[in-house]
């Protein structure tokens, strides 16, 4: 795999690996608004958030190796560029997979399902998503303008 693949693909899971530590801090730790499976026994609970933060660090992990392996870049000002929007776009993505599986599709939890209104926490959930793609978009577009 070449140097600048290797970038590519470890700053995005280094982007989808944190957002999703920081769903389980933020959500499932901190403000304990949901679990991974929501409406299960305690157990069961303790035990997907457990996998699924150790998906997460796993990811984190082959983010940082992938990045470590692509070696110090040719162009540096770019390059930080370039991963700093294929984070976001990781981070993004991570948001609206999640989003779109586990809160609409398997409907297995919400983001805050005793909210008056849960469906607006889930929507605003994707819209993050959504913002955090077009901003590693934008930032992506940019590099490609100056490399021109």
């Amino acid at each position: 795999m070449k140097d600048q693949k290797k970038m590519y693909i470890g700053s995005f899971l280094l982007g989808f690996g944190f957002l999703g530590a920081l769903d389980g801090i933020v959500f499932h730790q901190l403000l304990q608004w949901h679990s991974v499976i929501h409406d299960a026994p305690t157990t069961i609970q303790i035990i997907s958030d457990g996998l699924f933060h150790f998906a997460v660090t796993l990811t984190i992990i082959a983010g940082a190796v992938l990045l470590w392996l692509s070696g110090k870049p040719h162009e540096p000002k770019s390059a930080w560029k370039s991963a700093g929007g294929l984070f976001l776009i990781g981070g993004g993505t991570f948001n609206l997979l999640e989003g779109i599986i586990n809160h609409h599709i398997l409907q297995i939890h919400r983001v805050h399902p005793e909210a008056e209104n849960p469906l607006l926490f889930d929507l605003a959930f994707l819209a993050s998503g959504v913002i955090l793609l077009g901003a590693g978009w934008l930032l992506l577009r940019r590099v490609k303008q100056l490399d021109v």
